[in-house]
């Protein structure tokens, strides 16, 4: 029944947007580099086996990219003549560069110049949540990579400390819903929040804390504002109970637990976490909505020989 499900999801993912949202196509590279999916997924397969972390920094780096100037690699871009979007505070600790790095030097070798970076980040965040135990879903191709990279633009990305209406309002002007917003939000069940992204809430304790989980957030800043706190009990596994942590007041984050304190998107964090697998149909429905934000085309932008660099 499940795979059923997963089956007819797809196929309106695909159809909605298989004919070209924004000139994007499923197929894009059916026949100018037809291995491409597969070079994709089979590295960030070999890189998720070394390191199972990395499937949140892939998903992150995603959302961190298509957040600032759309999805067009932006992030990807090393600082030179001015400092670039990947050495603001914000993406610091974004991870998963050098999966990007092999997959566009596998790429190279196979069909020089035809896949951009944008695209293969897209690809591999959604094949990192497929390969932590996530939704199955496709996105349409075609997206070429950006010129700017600038760290002023990151201004534009949701903070930690942010509640539910600023949420629902910078979402907002992306397009996305309140529901897209709590579903794009549930990308948490992967990962760790650094003490330095929550440790305002500590001091005084915030009341919509869990008191024994205000403990353990102490103890787990007693170790520096590096030190990590997993979002939940399964911090590789991409499942919904970061939403049940929200229903336990167990929230690492402000941005976290203003979902299921604001009355607005409780009901939605509550469907969620009785319900993984209308989670599921949310999440890479609004995954496939993110991944076509803003997409450069044409002269617009380039397909970059070295996702680092500029051509």
């Amino acid at each position: 029944m499940a795979n059923l499900l997963f089956f007819a999801v797809e196929m309106i993912v695909v159809s909605g947007f298989s004919l070209g949202a924004s000139g994007l196509n499923m197929n894009y590279y059916f026949l100018s580099c037809p291995l491409a999916e597969l070079i994709v997924k089979n590295t960030v397969n070999r890189a998720l086996q070394n390191d199972p972390t990395l499937a949140a920094g892939l998903l992150r780096m995603h959302f961190h990219d298509c957040f600032i100037e759309g999805c067009d690699g932006s992030v990807l871009i090393d600082s030179n003549d001015n400092t670039a979007e990947k050495d603001s505070p914000a993406n610091l600790s974004l991870r998963g560069y050098e999966v990007i790095d092999d997959i566009k030097e596998a790429l190279e070798k196979q069909c020089p110049g035809v896949v951009s970076c944008a695209d293969i980040l897209a690809m591999a965040a959604r094949d990192a949540v497929f390969f932590a135990g996530g939704p199955v879903y496709d996105i349409p191709k075609g997206r070429k990579d950006g010129r700017r990279s600038k760290i002023e633009d990151t201004i534009n990305l949701p903070a930690p400390i942010f509640n539910a209406s600023q949420l629902i309002k910078v979402f907002g002007q992306h397009g996305f819903s309140a529901k897209d917003m709590v579903a794009l939000s549930g990308a948490h069940t992967l990962g760790v929040a650094r003490c330095s992204s929550f440790k305002q809430r500590l001091t005084p304790v915030d009341p919509s804390l869990d008191s024994q989980f205000a403990k353990t957030l102490s103890k787990t800043c007693s170790g520096g504002d590096n030190a990590e706190q997993p979002f939940d009990s399964t911090r590789n596994d991409f499942d919904n109970l970061y939403f049940n942590a929200l229903v336990s007041n167990n929230g690492v984050l402000a941005s976290d637990q203003t979902l299921y304190t604001t009355p607005q998107t409780r009901n939605i964090v509550n469907s969620y976490a009785m319900n993984q697998a209308l989670f599921f149909l949310d999440f890479q429905q609004a995954m496939v909505k993110m991944s076509t934000l803003d997409v450069k085309e044409g002269s617009k932008g380039e397909v970059r020989k070295n996702c680092r660099k500029i051509n």
